[in-house]
């Protein structure tokens, strides 16, 4: 089985992820953190990398096609906002969270590719990364993100820790995927 982890910015889907990951003993692949060391090494945060995007397709084409070849494999998780569309068969999950909680928990991630100052500050940052996504996933895929329907379950994790929403993801897969 494969389960892709899609999702906004601050609803947890690394930390979901990994919990996930290591409860079924699968391994963990994370876009989010690839598309960060490929922003770093070019001495640029996340945002920056993201403009940079929306004209030219390298900074998306690596990461995809990573994901095009995870969906070869088998028992994994993959955090990706668009590991769904890549890998069709897997297991489709998105994180959705109120834009504050979202920014109150990215403040507090030790992610070297985005550190702001205040909420206001990191909402505005995040409303700007998932516009700019939103741009480079209708430009270069005909995607319209975040369109849920696409996904096999959809959790809100505004008032939700880690291990609950992974329960809840085990409790689904548990119902509607064992025989």
């Amino acid at each position: 089985m494969i389960i892709t982890i899609s999702g906004v910015p601050g609803a947890g889907k690394t930390t979901v992820g990994k919990i996930l990951a290591k409860k079924l003993g699968y391994e963990f692949f994370s876009m989010g953190d690839i598309r960060g060391r490929l922003a770093k090494e070019r001495g640029l945060d996340i945002n920056q990398l993201n403009k940079i995007g929306e004209k030219e397709d390298w900074t998306d084409r690596k990461t995809d096609e990573y994901q095009k070849k995870l969906g070869k494999r088998n028992n994994i998780v993959v955090e990706s906002r668009l590991a769904y569309h890549f890998i069709p068969h897997s297991v489709k999950i998105f994180l959705e969270v109120d834009p504050k909680t979202g920014a109150e928990r990215v403040m507090k991630t030790e992610r070297e590719d985005e550190r702001y100052e205040s909420i206001e500050e990191t909402m505005e940052a995040l409303e700007k990364r998932m516009e700019s996504d939103r741009k480079r996933y209708k430009k270069y895929y005909g995607i319209d993100f975040p369109d849920k329907s696409k996904f096999d379950l959809v959790i809100d994790t505004t008032d939700k820790t880690p291990e609950q929403v992974v329960n809840i993801i085990l409790d689904f897969i548990k119902n509607k995927y064992s025989s």
